[in-house]
């Protein structure tokens, strides 16, 4: 584990240089993106620092909710704190900040979910490359399997071998992001969105039962429940779409 490196006498957090660069690749992915579609490449950036702007004020938020009982004798100090960034939260708020963003400049339709499906799943891939180096306690379950790992030099250290799940996730979410990339042309306007809801909330689903969260209902944490909605959400929308009229991009007429 590395949860710091130093360069010229500066110490650099991991998980923070693997956040940097999940928005650098993010900013890329939606210029090409925007490049392919006619639009100005310049509106990646603006786009990108918005969902970042608004992804870190709704992680941190959404942290101090889930952990009132812990922070409230010190919440402006907690607010500005460089830890505790939980990812539904930065969701939420990176989406409120972008559709801000997109009706200022009269991009608000269907077409922005799609643009936002492939950079989501890429982003929380790297993110987790992040969670794996600094050992931030995103790990899983104690566990004796043959990749099973330590985290003793990690931000939460754990001397105990675990089920080493932010690997899991990179892999698992890097593949969402390769299947959504290749499918951008190929699916109605929103759809490509509403199928990263459903792979999206199923990799969560799934990973959250080797890993430590807390149970809050029925043995599910509060990230499966989210993972849940999410994907009943874009199991709907698919469903009610394959009903009127297929999932398939309609071709313009020729002219």
């Amino acid at each position: 584990m590395q949860p710091e490196v130093h360069v010229l006498g500066i110490s650099l957090k991991t998980f923070g240089i693997a956040f940097a660069l999940a928005f650098v690749a993010i900013g890329l992915l939606i210029a090409r993106r925007l490049r392919e579609l006619g639009k100005p490449t310049e509106w990646a950036y603006e786009m990108t620092l918005a969902s970042l702007v608004g992804g870190l004020v709704g992680s941190r938020l959404y942290f101090i909710v889930q952990n009132y009982d812990s922070v409230k004798h010190d919440l402006l100090g907690n607010l500005f704190s460089g830890s505790g960034l939980v990812w539904y939260g930065g969701l939420l708020g990176g989406a409120i900040a972008v559709v801000a963003w997109a009706r200022w400049r009269g991009l608000l339709n269907l077409g922005l979910l799609d643009l936002a499906a492939t950079p989501l799943a890429l982003g929380y891939a790297i993110g987790r490359v992040g969670c794996q180096v600094s050992g931030d306690g995103d790990y899983g379950k104690v566990w004796h399997g043959p990749w099973a790992m330590a985290y003793p030099h990690g931000t939460v250290p754990t001397t105990h071998t675990v089920h080493p799940t932010p690997i899991y996730e990179t892999v698992a979410m890097g593949l969402v992001a390769i299947v959504l990339w290749r499918l951008r042309d190929r699916l109605r306007p929103g759809l490509l969105f509403a199928l990263y809801l459903v792979l999206s909330g199923t990799e969560r689903l799934l990973v959250e039962f080797i890993r430590r969260n807390h149970h809050v209902v029925d043995g599910l944490t509060a990230p499966q429940l989210e993972s849940i909605a999410l994907m009943a959400i874009g199991g709907a929308w698919l469903a009610v779409a394959a009903t009127r009229g297929g999932w398939g991009a309609r071709l313009a007429p020729a002219s």
